[in-house]
């Protein structure tokens, strides 16, 4: 990036760091007392056997918020959701298992100095995405048929679909702003699911062509999430730099679980590992930015 930016650059500095040694220092993190996380089930999961709060949430006490409350010794309010939507900041969502998740914004206030986000992959459709590739693959598995269905028209839907979700964006950091004026926000990308170009079915079971593609979708959606946050002064770690961690690797280099998975999670989202990585990312971007206040 160019040198008016150069917050930008220190936390992909700080973001090299914690992909090589995998670790974050926090020794020059400002103090962090009333931490909000708010999203949807890649904020919310890592193991199943952690879950916590609302059933149907599948909240896990080792997400990547739990991880980094416990770093900056602050206290958590999480209220972060499976199935999550922009429409359930501000609505209750009822879940498969009868719960009922108040609306996410509730857990803000005027004393609210550090909130964390994740959210807009299901207001894009993110494992719909997934499941439709999947079965297209059966028509054209050497081929990219799920790439030639999404531009059929000319157009790109995906592409389209990602422009739609980026004023629902804006206006999820607009609440947080207006509810917590104090609040440092941090807006979490989605660690990357598939390696950026080759396959391995059937653990992918998706067309060999269109690897690339749904990983550069994938992409785009992380970079329209750092694009919001920073037309509305919050710190992204939109994950994109992460390699080497996607489900096509063995499983104890894996951050994202398969279809199939082997660590206790739910395929396709983050597992223990994954949600420690992100923590890390967090901690080394708050430790790089300094405090609204």
């Amino acid at each position: 990036m160019r040198s008016r930016h150069p917050i930008r650059r220190s936390v992909i500095a700080a973001t090299v760091l914690v992909l090589t040694t995998g670790v974050a220092t926090a020794e020059a993190t400002p103090t962090y007392r009333e931490y909000v996380a708010l999203g949807d089930s890649y904020a919310a999961i890592a193991s199943v056997f952690t879950v916590h709060g609302t059933p149907g949430c599948f909240r896990s006490t080792d997400n990547y918020a739990g991880n980094v409350a416990k770093a900056l010794g602050a206290r958590l309010d999480d209220r972060s959701c499976g199935s999550a939507t922009t429409a359930h900041m501000t609505t209750p969502q009822s879940t498969p298992m009868f719960g009922t998740n108040p609306p996410q914004f509730d857990g803000l206030t005027t004393s609210t100095d550090l909130v964390t986000v994740t959210i807009g992959g299901n207001d894009f459709g993110f494992e719909s995405f997934i499941a439709t590739c999947g079965l297209l693959a059966a028509t054209d598995p050497l081929g990219n048929p799920c790439e030639r269905y999404n531009n059929s028209t000319g157009t790109d839907k995906l592409v389209a679909k990602i422009d739609e979700v980026a004023p629902k964006i804006a206006a999820v950091l607009d609440g947080i702003q207006a509810r917590a004026p104090r609040a440092k926000i941090v807006v979490v990308g989605y660690l990357p699911v598939l390696p950026p170009t080759t396959g391995c079915f059937p653990l992918t079971p998706m067309a060999v062509g269109d690897i690339a593609y749904m990983h550069g979708i994938q992409l785009k959606l992380n970079a329209m999430l750092s694009a919001q946050a920073a037309a509305h002064h919050a710190t992204a770690v939109d994950l994109t730099g992460v390699r080497g961690h996607d489900v096509c690797q063995l499983p104890w280099n894996r951050w994202v679980e398969p279809v199939l998975p082997a660590a206790p999670t739910t395929p396709f989202h983050p597992n223990q590992s994954g949600q420690r990585g992100a923590a890390n990312l967090v901690l080394a971007a708050l430790a790089s930015t300094s405090h609204p206040m």
